[in-house]
């Protein structure tokens, strides 16, 4: 790890700045590492921590006694010919100790808080990252505060909680849950692990490129990934951007923001910006916040908190910004279960129902090599998918 850079104004800060924001303009940070200087040889073993020479921290040891990503990527040839793709695969995220991808996060994270001396660690979260960071916290012996709206899931609820961790439900917004929990780490004392002001959170989802990038075994077309707040977005981005920085690969994938016509602000600023026609000024970007209202709760965000690099990441790698309606997700999700045998969240279902669109429109060619990123698994919000009832049958008949 080299320091910090602001995503909007650029400044930069040394590894040694103790802070998360920017203090010339208030903006994310992003990691910077010196390229030249790393030894773009992975490591060995099975999780995420192959990649230490490309992360802010080093191998955990037994600090961090779980292991994290290595998560399998699959074809899925039925599933890509109901849409005429032929070339569909899935980086399927559900077999991480939490069952998401934000475990990748919370590793990163939770190393740095162990780093830095603290004992507790807090984070705003519409209930994964929440559920992440409990699992985490709890099997490297340090104190979790989940601060959730109190409309979360009960699964993603119960996981929290089963894992120790002090859970607050918010009489509010997700918005209201992150605003709280910024306050009460500046009160308190505690490590913020919230996702849009922690930039090692970023970091350790990028991890999830590196692997694609090894088991496809080379550059996909396009990759395209459910956005709420935008960090998972900006960290596939990264991830990809790392790759080519050190090297290791000559060209780089679009990156395609999925989200819900109810949860839509980053779609929204990428199509602003596209009709401009003018160069951005990131400094100059603004996001308006909407009234969030989807049924896939992890990307349901008023205010994108990573959403500048979200943006950034999108029109930088010429993706696409896709809106979906609820209908749509819910219908991705029994067919990416009954078809590919994967079962995902309504967020993460939002991918496969973007592909659609995007195929329906044209935006993609049946050729092309196309990455679902399915963030989370339907276990988390079963009440969401909708099924029918068993079949009832007499035990004699």
């Amino acid at each position: 790890m080299k320091g910090y850079r602001c995503i909007a104004c650029n400044t930069e800060q040394g590894a040694d700045y103790d802070g998360f924001v920017c203090p010339s303009c208030g903006g994310n940070f992003d990691i910077t590492y010196d390229y030249a200087a790393i030894d773009p040889a992975f490591g060995d073993g099975e999780g995420m921590f192959r990649y230490a020479s490309l992360l802010p921290c080093s191998d955990p040891g037994t600090t961090l006694p779980l292991t994290i990503g290595g998560t399998p990527l699959h074809r899925a040839r039925r599933l890509g010919a109901t849409a005429g793709l032929g070339n569909v695969w899935l980086k399927d995220e559900t077999g991480n100790p939490s069952a998401s991808i934000k475990d990748r996060a919370s590793a990163v994270a939770l190393l740095r808080a162990a780093a830095t001396g603290a004992d507790t660690v807090a984070v705003a979260s519409t209930g994964n990252a929440g559920s992440s960071t409990a699992c985490l916290a709890a099997a490297m012996g340090l104190r979790a505060v989940v601060f959730v709206p109190e409309t979360a899931p009960a699964a993603k609820l119960t996981q929290s909680l089963a894992h120790g961790a002090r859970v607050l439900a918010v009489r509010g917004s997700s918005d209201d849950a992150y605003d709280l929990c910024l306050r009460a780490c500046d009160e308190q004392g505690w490590f913020n692990r919230s996702t849009g002001f922690n930039p090692f959170t970023r970091d350790g989802k990028k991890t999830s490129s590196f692997e694609i990038w090894e088991q496809l075994g080379q550059v996909p077309d396009r990759v395209i990934v459910p956005t709420g707040d935008g960090n998972i977005l900006s960290g596939v981005w990264k991830g990809w951007r790392d790759l080519h920085a050190a090297g290791l690969i000559d060209r780089l994938p679009k990156i395609d923001c999925a989200q819900s016509e109810g949860s839509a602000a980053i779609c929204h600023t990428v199509e602003r910006i596209r009709a401009s026609g003018q160069e951005p000024d990131w400094r100059e970007v603004t996001i308006k916040s909407v009234a969030a209202s989807t049924v896939a709760d992890s990307i349901s965000v008023d205010q994108p908190r990573d959403g500048l690099a979200a943006v950034r990441a999108v029109i930088e790698s010429g993706g696409e910004a896709v809106t979906v309606s609820d209908d749509e997700i819910l219908a991705a999700i029994g067919e990416l279960a009954s078809t590919a045998g994967v079962f995902a969240e309504p967020a993460a279902a939002a991918t496969w129902a973007a592909a659609k669109r995007l195929a329906g429109d044209g935006r993609i060619d049946k050729d092309e090599t196309v990455v679902l990123l399915v963030t989370g698994n339907g276990l988390k919000d079963v009440a969401a998918v909708p099924v029918g009832k068993p079949e009832p049958v007499d035990a004699k008949s």
